[in-house]
């Protein structure tokens, strides 16, 4: 099996940095401008699931009649993280996607589902995915995160896409969060309880598990070969710096009249 050169072949350095350090950890600091920031975040949990599945799609056979691919470790490391990902099992015994999960978590807290439902339910009658995305009422900041998601998935390029999805996606999110969310129950677990939840699940299996899975799926695909590896650092960053402007955009929102308090 390859190594993981992990940042030695793709640095992320300075776009992590900023990531770490934006303002909108501290701008978001109360129950009303969670639950904004959770109507705009949402786009990027749902189009997270859509990369992982396109991931899978290209390390799988998920056609009828099934072929057995190249790569029989990149297979089983996929199928791991979309078993968690796609049917987690919950304390109570049931079973969740991770958005759906978030979604629950928009409901107890009484955040606005619409614009996500929404596009969900065009997509699914058949509307064209521009057209659905422009007319769901999302934030514009959530629409072009998406629009650059789905430009990565439609590049084609598996290394492109696993990069984008190990380095750019949400493993920044819940240790920014976790202490605000955490109060929040404490003082009112009938609306964060949940989400709190959600922020600490997500330590525990992208950290601890998943991280290192992407990283060796990424690594095996990349191999020895430079420009595999300049592909996947483009697709790592371009993701990184979709995530940047999305938090620029919540929290210039967040500047106007209506949002401000």
């Amino acid at each position: 099996m390859a190594s993981d050169p992990g940042p030695a072949a793709v640095d992320l350095a300075d776009l992590r940095d900023r990531l770490v350090a934006h303002p909108i950890y501290r701008i978001v600091d109360g129950p009303e401008r969670v639950r904004r920031f959770m109507e705009t975040h949402v786009f990027a949990v749902w189009d997270f699931m859509s990369l992982l599945k396109a991931l899978q799609q290209r390390l799988t056979c998920t056609n009828v009649p099934w072929f057995p691919t190249a790569d029989a470790e990149a297979r089983r490391l996929i199928n791991e993280v979309v078993l968690d990902e796609e049917s987690d099992a919950l304390p109570e015994g049931s079973y969740s996607s991770h958005f759906e999960l978030y979604l629950g978590c928009m409901r107890q807290a009484g955040a606005d589902t619409g614009p996500i439902e929404r596009l969900l339910g065009d997509l699914q009658q058949g509307t064209p995915f521009a057209e659905a995305l422009a007319t769901c009422g999302c934030p514009p900041e959530a629409a072009e995160f998406v629009r650059r998601s789905f430009a990565v998935i439609e590049s084609g390029s598996t290394p492109a896409i696993a990069a984008a999805f190990t380095y750019g996606r949400e493993d920044v999110i819940p240790d920014m969060f976790t202490n605000l969310v955490a109060t929040l129950a404490e003082s009112d677990p009938d609306s964060w309880s949940s989400f709190r939840y959600y922020l600490d699940r997500h330590i525990e299996a992208d950290g601890d598990h998943h991280g290192p899975i992407c990283r060796r799926i990424v690594a095996r695909l990349c191999g020895d070969d430079p420009a595999k590896w300049a592909e996947a650092s483009a697709a790592a960053r371009e993701c990184l710096a979709a995530r940047i402007a999305l938090w620029d955009g919540i929290a210039a929102a967040f500047e106007t009249p209506a949002l401000a308090g």
